[in-house]
């Protein structure tokens, strides 16, 4: 049988170690998360291990990139894939879905949020941000919902405010359903962009 070539092999390696590292971070939280652990996890010895990734904070950043790219796409295609619906059907849809990608991967979301130290997710949390932003701020420049405030300035105001909000919603799971979180966000949302629309004062 011909032997794959080593940079797949390595590449094959490298993945294993990063999807034993998910599963360790989230079963045993970041404290916990030894290599030793990571290398148990992935059916390889710590030396073995060391050969890819030279202490637990480089497989943390591994892990954290592919979370996030993760993420970063999933929230992506739930804008892009409405971005024809009228404003109110957009925000409502968007709300909806962004509670979905969350809910998934809550683990994750609650990692970022309660245990990771924000240096380390800093820069991968604040891509994600600018790549809806900068959607929402497209769509806003179309849809020309408002004169009132930049396109930038309410995409940055909107992303934030609903991240936080949705985030919070996820990991505290209030006695409140969904539908009532979506209902506020689409008001707050619909009054920041058009304070005299019938929706906004609903």
């Amino acid at each position: 049988m011909r032997k794959r070539p080593q940079q797949e092999r390595s590449r094959l390696m490298v993945d294993r170690i990063v999807a034993a590292g998910r599963r360790v971070l989230v079963e045993h939280g970041y404290e916990k998360a030894t290599t030793n652990r990571v290398a148990a996890e992935a059916g390889i010895s710590p030396g073995s291990l060391y050969q890819y990734f030279p202490h637990k904070d480089a497989i943390l950043a591994a892990v954290i990139e592919q979370y996030s790219a993760e993420i970063g796409e999933e929230l992506t295609a739930v804008l892009t894939d409405r971005l024809d619906l009228p404003p109110v059907e957009l925000v409502r849809a968007a709300y909806t879905a962004l509670l979905d990608v969350l809910d998934s991967h809550r683990e994750y979301v609650r990692l970022v949020a309660m245990e990771l130290p924000r240096s380390r997710v800093a820069d991968h949390v604040g891509q994600v941000e600018r790549r809806v932003g900068e959607l929402v701020s497209a769509y806003l420049t179309i849809a020309r919902t408002t004169d009132r405030v930049a396109p930038t300035t309410s995409a940055w105001l909107l992303v934030r405010m609903v991240e936080h909000l949705c985030v919070q919603y996820v990991l505290e799971q209030p006695a409140f359903g969904r539908e009532v979180l979506v209902d506020e966000l689409v008001r707050l949302s619909l009054a920041h962009l058009d304070p005299g629309s019938d929706h906004a004062r609903e």
